[in-house]
């Protein structure tokens, strides 16, 4: 008997997970190869009757491993949540599945998404297939082991989580595509929380279009989460989308504060051509000013941290999560004061079982948040965010569709508006995580740096997608750089429009 075309396909992605499984992309498989193989058979079957239930029907799709399943285990890359099983199944999975898409298996990432390398994590880091014996590359983070399995072609697509650029990033260190859609449009209910009013399921696959078809399976309201955009507010984006002249052609806006010392040349070179290739095409150029980048990716760090603190309190071994076995070099609790050992129990969980990067977050954001420091840090990073919103706001030619009137006339009347932004998705290609290190031991501030490009679309919410496009011929060895398109609020239809045509200038 002939196998289907997507029955074959599952065999080469299967073989392909066997083959790089040193690469360690995946962490766990929610069932065995056979029991994938039987769903890619009944998908092949509804194809030849002409019946397929999406678009996605009978692909292999990856979940990061903070997105909840099941029927496999959900650990974060946190020895807090080893053995942690999910009596429920995130809304996007649910809705993968209604699609006929195949739970390829969990993917590993920095604990709790916290992290730009995928290297804090107990599963041991992931290893780009750039690695030599010599140098082992990272892959981003903190969605890296999504990216890898996408990029080497161990799945069709994977869901993973943006925070401030945790799959764009990858994505472009990777080859692949990674697209961040409007915050609130996808449901998070089911992922596990590092930063609520930030973190975005976001999806990975090699092409746009692939993204797309994932995209539109899992999109729409949730009543299960109350950060899901309201039917009554969807239909207000959408009546506003149509509202407008056709975008084309594109006026496209470059922010000179991305002109930065540190962009690789190769980088640089590669974001200068394709501007030049979509301007042959009959789109406009146009240099913009978003004066709060500056400052985006210390409100970030502020931010972030403060709702990570809160968020992970519950982790303490008695109310939530696994309690850590007494260390012998620690003397036991004293009897004489039951809240001195409860604090001790506490403190011992904790410290055992975070991770040191997710140690020194929970630091930051319990000291932001505090009485002595709030006012200085939180309030004025607040206070920053608001800035980097009114700098988009400001510069796209669409007005923000979920503003009051009153505000989106008045940013009608501003000149120089652009309708999309074009910008490198990271500074540098990624680094040999031996040198990520010595350097992260010297200073653990510099790997944040990575983020400077992606941070400000997550603050504001908008819609961001990162595309692989050709590199400078003949520049060291990478032959992809990602660049980033960014648009307002709720245009993520344009955004994904016009990465599928950065897309086609590799072709």
């Amino acid at each position: 008997m002939s196998l289907g075309r997507l029955t074959q396909r599952a065999k080469q992605c299967l073989k392909k997970q066997s083959e790089l499984s040193k690469l360690n992309a995946f962490v766990s498989k929610n069932t065995n190869d056979d029991s994938i193989l039987r769903e890619c058979q009944n998908a092949d079957k509804r194809q030849a009757e002409g019946q397929p239930l999406s678009a996605i029907d009978g692909q292999l799709i990856a979940i990061k491993d903070n997105i909840c399943t099941s029927d496999a285990p959900t650990s974060c890359a946190s020895a807090f949540l080893q053995d942690f099983r999910s009596p429920f199944p995130a809304t996007v999975v649910e809705k993968l599945k209604a699609s006929g898409a195949v739970i390829a298996g969990k993917t590993n990432l920095d604990e709790f998404g916290m992290g730009s390398h995928t290297v804090n994590t107990i599963h041991g880091s992931v290893r780009s297939f750039w690695s030599t014996s010599a140098a082992e590359r990272t892959v981003g983070g903190s969605s890296g082991g999504s990216a890898l399995a996408v990029g080497t072609e161990q799945c069709h697509a994977a869901l993973g989580t943006d925070t401030g650029g945790s799959v764009r990033l990858p994505a472009a260190w990777t080859g692949t595509v990674g697209f961040k859609p409007s915050y609130g449009l996808l449901s998070r209910w089911g992922v596990v929380a590092y930063a609520n009013s930030l973190d975005t399921v976001g999806i990975i696959a090699r092409t746009v279009e692939a993204t797309k078809q994932v995209y539109d399976q899992i999109k729409g309201h949730d009543p299960k989460d109350p950060t899901s955009i309201s039917p009554s507010s969807r239909a207000r984006i959408q009546r506003h989308l149509q509202s407008r002249q056709n975008p084309r052609p594109l006026r496209i806006g470059v922010p000179t504060e991305y002109l930065v010392s540190e962009l690789h040349p190769s980088i640089h070179a590669a974001w200068s051509q394709a501007l030049k290739s979509l301007k042959n095409r009959g789109h406009s150029i146009h240099q913009i000013s978003l004066p709060t980048t500056k400052s985006a990716l210390s409100a970030y760090y502020v931010l972030a941290p403060a709702e990570a603190s809160s968020n992970l309190a519950k982790y303490d071994g008695v109310r939530y999560g696994n309690k850590a076995p007494p260390s012998s070099s620690s003397s036991p609790p004293s009897s004489a004061s039951t809240s001195r050992g409860a604090n001790t129990i506490f403190s011992s969980t904790r410290y055992q079982n975070f991770g040191p990067e997710v140690r020194r977050r929970i630091l930051l954001g319990s000291y932001t948040l505090s009485s002595m420091a709030i006012d200085n840090y939180f309030l004025r990073a607040q206070k920053v965010r608001r800035l980097v919103q009114e700098d988009f706001d400001r510069v796209f030619a669409l007005s923000h569709p979920l503003l009051p009137a009153s505000s989106a006339d008045e940013q009608a009347k501003q000149p120089g508006v652009v309708d999309i932004i074009i910008s490198p998705t990271s500074l540098n290609f990624p680094p040999v995580i031996s040198e990520l290190e010595e350097e992260y031991e010297r200073d653990p501030a510099r790997q944040f740096q990575e983020d400077l490009y992606t941070v400000p679309a997550s603050l504001a919410g908008l819609p961001a997608v990162s595309v692989p496009v050709p590199g400078e011929k003949g520049a060291e060895e990478w032959e992809k750089v990602g660049l980033q398109v960014m648009g307002q609020y709720g245009d993520d239809e344009l955004v994904l429009d016009v990465a599928k045509e950065l897309e086609s200038l590799g072709k």
